[in-house]
């Protein structure tokens, strides 16, 4: 690897690494003020936790990957376009922290996602447009905008039990990483993906179940939308599928139930409990179990993306399999019995 940290190994190491070591520092500083700040997510009707936990903690995470992609930029080891994207990513960074502490209306949150997606999508430089051609350059454009700002609220939405953000963060990133190697195309994504993935493996450190802190929305709205930009850069390079199936079962849950909702004629955009894996908890309220049926789903899209790389239609019909066995998995488990305290 050439550029600013030299060849070999820890060429690659010391970005990823230093933003796992800070990570695991920085939560802990993090979480602390937020306890005696007493900015704490309280349990209410909906919440999956029975106890006041520091809210927050993307406080510690956002600026350290966010560093290290501006370092990655600057040393040419990143995408055309990263630097803007980290702006936006910290002005919605900023924005949620607003939103954890006071609360701000749904229709200036959607807004605000809105306006990142369009202005990122601006910066695309990808060879092929999203749907690859599919649709003309102006819906194309209009609806991979659409696209990013759902993805940027389920990342939202989906984090609602402990560790399940971090566990899909890795695996996009770790996918990301993987295919950019087997395919040989957008090379300069390799390193930002790898130093979004360690960031939220040391983040996990302390949101693993029992989690001593959660991401807060100033957590996960920007992994959202920073994920989001990196599989975009994919699918411009040809690897759409694969950037499909990486976030699958992420984009199926919540997809799935944000139907359900508006066929029942509910407030969709309220907090609830009607996902896949939060409704996965009803026997005993056991995230790890849950997280762990996550992480086998995740691991099988990983390989999955990678098959796609050379064999798309199959890859991509498995990974629909695969998705509908672990919405199932969750199903099923849900409906062992009454839920019941720990």
């Amino acid at each position: 690897m050439d550029g600013l940290w030299g060849e070999g190994f820890w060429g690659w190491a010391v970005v990823p690494l230093a933003v796992l070591g800070g990570t695991l520092w920085l939560t802990g500083v993090a979480r602390a003020w937020l306890q005696r700040r007493a900015i704490l997510d309280r349990p209410v009707e909906r919440s999956s936790h029975h106890s006041p936990v520091p809210r927050g903690g993307g406080l510690a995470l956002i600026p350290l990957v966010l560093f290290a992609w501006i370092m990655l930029a600057l040393a040419g080891q990143a995408p055309t376009g990263t630097l803007a994207i980290v702006a936006l990513a910290a002005a919605l960074a900023l924005l949620s922290w607003g939103d954890d502490l006071r609360g701000i209306g749904f229709g200036w949150r959607l807004a605000a996602h809105l306006a990142a997606a369009a202005i990122g999508v601006s910066l695309q430089s990808g060879p092929l447009p999203v749907f690859q051609g599919l649709l003309p350059p102006l819906l194309d454009r209009a609806a991979t905008v659409l696209l990013w700002a759902w993805f940027i609220n389920l990342y939202n939405f989906m984090d609602g039990i402990d560790g399940i953000a971090c566990v899909e963060t890795i695996a996009i990133g770790l996918g990301i990483v993987a295919v950019t190697w087997l395919a040989g195309a957008v090379a300069d994504a390799t390193m930002p993906a790898l130093a979004l993935a360690a960031g939220a493996l040391g983040f996990l450190r302390w949101n693993w179940p029992r989690a001593s802190i959660f991401l807060g929305d100033v957590g996960s709205v920007p992994l959202g939308f920073v994920a989001g930009w990196l599989l975009l850069v994919l699918a411009t390079h040809g690897e759409w599928v694969a950037a499909l199936i990486l976030p699958l079962y992420y984009l199926a849950d919540a997809t799935v139930t944000l139907l359900r909702r508006i066929a029942r004629g509910e407030r969709f955009w309220q907090a609830h409990r009607a996902h896949f894996y939060q409704r996965a908890l009803a026997p005993d309220n056991d995230h790890r179990a849950v997280l762990v049926l996550i992480i086998g789903g995740n691991a099988a899209l990983v390989l999955l993306a990678l098959l796609a790389v050379g064999w798309p239609r199959i890859a991509l019909v498995l990974a629909v399999l695969a998705v509908a066995s672990l919405l199932a998995q969750l199903a099923r488990r849900s409906r062992r019995g009454a839920a019941r305290p720990l």
